[in-house]
């Protein structure tokens, strides 16, 4: 439960700074909230949806080198966005280009914040 606790945050601070170095992606209302159930969302759709398109995938993944790893978490943050707008949270990604630079910037920042919060 400490782990998930812990990825959740990662997460939720990862959006919080793509919001701000990506134009495109707007959040309305209490934007911690927000940013919180827009992390909950794409952190199952990452454990459901992200695996089975990856094996779907592979043989892009491997011809590309792993690039296009980026397009299929672009995919699920952008997919996450339409799901978060439908329940009523304030966390719109304009576009499929503004969600990959979105995802470059979330994986990064949660890969920096992950070599932190190692588990046991």
């Amino acid at each position: 439960m400490k782990h998930f606790f812990i990825r959740w945050i990662i997460t939720a601070i990862a959006l919080f700074v793509a919001v701000y170095v990506v134009p495109g992606i707007e959040v309305s209302g209490n934007g911690v909230i927000t940013v919180l159930g827009m992390a909950l969302i794409l952190g199952f759709i990452n454990a459901i949806l992200r695996p089975i398109l990856k094996f779907l995938s592979c043989g892009f993944i491997v011809l590309t080198l792993g690039l296009f790893t980026l397009v299929i978490n672009a995919f699920t943050l952008w997919l996450a966005s339409q799901i978060a707008v439908r329940l009523g949270l304030g966390f719109h990604v304009q576009d499929f280009l503004t969600a990959f630079w979105a995802a470059l910037v979330v994986s990064i920042v949660s890969f920096i914040l992950s070599m932190f919060f190692k588990g046991e």
